[in-house]
Order: structure tokens, then sequence, then C-alpha cells
């Protein structure tokens, strides 16, 4: 099996467009299906599948990208962390460039701090190692698919005793935030698309209660665009049948019970807590954070994390946007204010965000 060409064949793809439209017409009113990752959001507006599923199907971006659902009380304690004298502050990739109240950590670093950007957590170890008398920081950020690699950061600093690396944990689970959605009276989505990497740890028997709950159902799809058309086909029909279970489309990746090794790790070091969430408030138990006996190398605990934050810009509609209450092209300022280049909220920032989707591949449509 090739798993990029297969997965975009083109007879298949038309076939299962030409399935869709028709079984769509069962349909009373258009189908909104929500897509829970952001690398779907991609997927969906690079390979045009909007235009392929038809009219009666409406995606609907939801909060898939950890950059995108931050809030800007963390960026605000990471700008803090990260001008202190003696630190070196480090974190992943797209979380230097989201602003803060007043700046961004990109900012910060043009000023001089010792920011830096990381392909792998474990470099924040190798550079504990290195400076000796320094702080370092990890600014810990993602999904379930992110949090195993923390936890394995955090046993080998307990294992090498390693004094000098502290944690900022801002990791985020998917169930949650899902709940708070479907329970939002304003909510007006029919199906999930479920996410392809964050099931790969969890299992997709993680979704069983929800799809019960709601009576709604929720199909895991992987990122090519016959995953994608094959799990909106299969959502359609649910919806049509009025059945709600979970679909693993993924399942040459995904398996029911996931990566029990990886969540055991999860399990020792982090523990459940309330988390605010860009967009959609405070939800309670959705977020981790290391546990209590772990306090001497949680930086939320070794140093002061104070801050006051000022609302978010009341020209930024991302919080509508991951609620699914709008798209992007919505947004005065989309396009204009707002790029990659200068953005002005998360969704832009983040290779993952709808809103940068939908600038790469769908600006003029």
């Amino acid at each position: 099996m090739d798993l990029i060409n297969d997965f975009r064949d083109k007879d298949k793809i038309l076939a299962l467009s030409k399935l869709i439209r028709a079984k769509s017409k069962a349909l009373k009113k258009p189908l909104n299906i929500m897509e829970i990752c952001g690398g779907h959001t991609h997927s969906i507006m690079k390979f045009g599948l909007p235009q392929l599923v038809g009219e009666s199907i409406n995606f609907i971006h939801g909060p898939g990208c950890p950059v995108c659902v931050m809030p800007r009380r963390a960026i605000d304690e990471a700008c803090k962390l990260a001008s202190m004298e003696n630190t070196i502050f480090t974190t992943l990739a797209d979380m230097i460039r989201v602003p803060g109240s007043t700046h961004s950590l990109a900012q910060l670093r043009g000023q001089g701090h010792d920011i830096r950007a990381l392909y792998s957590p474990l470099e924040a170890l190798e550079i504990a190692r290195q400076n000796p008398s320094k702080n370092v920081i990890f600014f810990a950020i993602g999904f379930e698919t992110t949090t195993p690699m923390s936890a394995v950061l955090v046993e080998k600093t307990l294992n090498e005793n390693v004094k000098n690396l502290f944690f900022h944990i801002n990791h985020v689970t998917v169930p949650a935030p899902l709940r708070a959605i479907m329970s939002d009276e304003k909510a007006r989505i029919d199906g999930f698309l479920g996410p392809s990497h964050v099931s790969v740890i969890v299992g997709s028997d993680e979704y069983k209660g929800l799809c019960a709950e709601f009576k709604k159902p929720i199909a895991i799809s992987g990122f090519e665009p016959l995953d994608v058309m094959a799990s909106v086909l299969n959502v359609l029909e649910q919806c049509i049948a009025g059945t709600h279970e979970v679909y693993n489309e993924y399942s040459r990746v995904v398996s029911a019970k996931g990566n029990e090794v990886a969540k055991r790790l999860i399990n020792k070091y982090f523990a459940p807590c309330d988390m605010l969430w860009r967009g959609l408030g405070l939800i309670e138990q959705s977020g981790l954070d290391l546990r209590s006996e772990y306090d001497a190398l949680n930086a939320k605990k070794c140093f002061d994390c104070s801050v006051i934050s000022k609302p978010e810009s009341k020209a930024c509609i991302c919080p509508q946007i991951l609620k699914g209450l709008a798209k992007p092209y919505d947004c005065k300022v989309f396009g204009k204010a707002c790029t990659p280049q200068s953005p002005i909220g998360s969704c832009m920032v983040s290779g993952e965000g709808a809103c940068a989707a939908y600038y790469k591949y769908a600006r003029n449509i």
C-alpha cells in the first residue's frame, strides 16, 4: 500500500464525491461537520474538499490547533518568564510568534532575550546540561499527541537529577472542549471528524461516551483527501440513519485502546486541571499540569508568573471561528491587517490555524 498516492487516487475521490452528493439529497438541511484537528482543516482547504462534497456539507473548523487555543494570559506568563535574568526559555515552533498583551516571544528575542524554538522537547534537557548556571524553562503545549514527549522529558530530568530545567505545562485534551462546544446552545454541529494523531494515543474508544451523550457521530479520519471524503460519507450516512457511533476510518494507525504505554506515562507525571481556552473560556478538567509531587520542576510554582492580561483584539473573531460560529473570511481584518506575516489572532499565527489555511489556499474564493 502506498500511504500517499493510494489515498490521493483521483478516480476514487471523485467516486466518493458523486456518492456524497447523491446521498446528501436525503438531507432536509445542510450537514454541519466539525473537524477537530487543524491538520484536517489544511487538508480540506488544500485539496478543495468543500467543492467536492457539495453545498449540503458544511465544514466547521474546531479548536484543534494547540497554538490557536492558547489564551493571552499564558503568552503573557511565557513572556514574563522569558524576560527573567539568567534564563533560557524554550518552546515549540509557532508559540514564539503568538501575540501577547504587549509583545510576543519573538519580539523579546529580538531585544536580546535567550528564547529558543525546539524541534524536540528533549533538546531542552541538553540545553540545561550545557548551561548549568542558568534556569532553563520549557513551555509545553499540545494535545495528547505531544504530551507523551513532555512526560518523557520530565522523566529524564528526574532520572538524571537535572536541577535547572523547569516546566510550564499547557497541555490540553480533546474530549473536554468537544463537550463544552456541544453543551453550548448556539452549537449547530451534526457530526465530527475525529483527530488523527491524538487518536493514536487515546484510542477510538475514548469518544464512545461523547457519541452516546450528545448523539452525534464521530469518524476518526486520516489526513489524506480519500480519508476525509470516506469519513464525511460515514458521518453523512449515520446522520441519515439516525445513528451515533464512533467510526475508525484511520484503523491503519488508530486502535481501540490507543497507546497504553504513552497513556501510563502521561498519568504518571500529569494530572487533570481546569484550563482557560482562547475563544472557549475556562473548561473544567480540560488541561494537564505536573502532579504536585513534582512541584520542584513546575515553573508556575518556582517563579512569579502573575500577569495582568489585556482583552483580545475586538477586530479579531478567532473565538467565533474556534467555536464554528464564523469562517475566517467573515473577519474584517482577515488577509488585510491580519496575515501570517503580521498576525492579529492566533488562528493566523499557527501553521495549523484555520485562518492560515484559508489565507494559503482560499483567499480568492
